[in-house]
């Protein structure tokens, strides 16, 4: 008698983009474990960043110190909610490698929020530091954009490789707004500015990695219980002296979204379930996949 050939199933946690008004609040009101870990969360925190999530306002949720933690926390406590949970490997876009990471067992929940709050922090003095943006060039490829970046005067790069066709650049804001002029020039179907507060993964977050790298060495992280796929080199990684060393060259380092998705459709992953708020990873996985294998999501229960 055959069996069903299991699923090799991978879990994708998103970054910042990914809030809204209300988050998580369900897992709050009804689950007893979500609401111990989200109080334990106010007591790290020092602030009860709940009331932020379930009440605040869409630009309450914007402020970079309260974004990352919001989305960490929505991401990490409905994992460990879910009876099903049993990944046979994870990836985090940005600030969702934490996520990955803590819902792995690499870091613990205590450790993974207070890392994610300097690194939100120190990221945010960057962005008061000096004036920068983000904006998504939508029908060019990774090439072309590569070049059309480094051909800009001031300081733009590409930051996130989403999917073929979507690479998110970052940088000094006129050198991103130039760098959309010219993007649109050579034929890209959009070039479109984002709704966030700084230059995430280019140089100008370099101040960041002073604080962050000390916060990093001192952090006990474990082997994760399935391999983690890291921003920085798209690779799946379990040591934990190479995650500590990708952690920190995130910050100034491109999102590799495009190669990660496509090492782990060869390692064999047949299921793609995002966990936390949002689905933007969904569509990008089912572009790179190309709908071949199954996609879905779970923001609440």
């Amino acid at each position: 008698m055959q069996t069903e050939k299991s699923m090799t199933k991978a879990y994708v946690f998103p970054g910042q983009g990914s809030q809204y008004p209300g988050m998580a609040k369900d897992l709050y009101d009804k689950l007893p474990r979500a609401r111990d870990l989200f109080e334990k969360a106010n007591d790290i925190l020092g602030f009860r960043i709940t009331d932020i999530m379930f009440e605040g306002s869409s630009d309450e949720l914007k402020a970079t110190n309260v974004t990352q933690p919001a989305i960490f926390l929505h991401s990490v406590i409905l994992a460990a909610c879910l009876e099903d949970f049993r990944p046979d490997m994870v990836a985090g876009h940005s600030l969702g490698e934490f996520s990955a990471l803590t819902a792995a067992g690499a870091l613990s929940f205590e450790d993974g929020l207070r890392l994610v709050a300097i690194r939100a922090r120190e990221m945010q003095k960057c962005c008061e530091k000096v004036p920068g943006g983000m904006a998504a060039v939508i029908g060019l490829g990774n090439e072309a954009v590569e070049a059309l970046c480094s051909g800009i005067e001031g300081i733009v790069v590409p930051a996130n490789y989403n999917c073929d066709g979507q690479v998110v650049i970052s940088g000094e804001k006129s050198a991103v707004e130039a760098a959309c002029a010219a993007a649109k020039g050579a034929g890209a179907k959009r070039a479109l500015p984002l709704a966030v507060g700084g230059a995430f993964h280019s140089p100008l977050m370099e101040p960041a990695r002073l604080e962050l790298g000390k916060a990093i060495e001192a952090t006990r992280i474990e082997r994760p219980r399935c391999p983690v796929y890291q921003n920085v080199t798209a690779h799946a990684e379990t040591d934990p002296d190479v995650i500590k060393g990708n952690l920190l060259a995130q910050l100034t380092s491109p999102v590799r979204w495009t190669q990660t998705i496509g090492n782990m459709l060869v390692d064999g992953a047949d299921r793609f379930c995002e966990v936390g708020p949002g689905t933007v990873l969904q569509g990008l996985v089912k572009r790179i996949s190309g709908g071949l294998v199954e996609i879905d999501g779970v923001s609440g229960l």
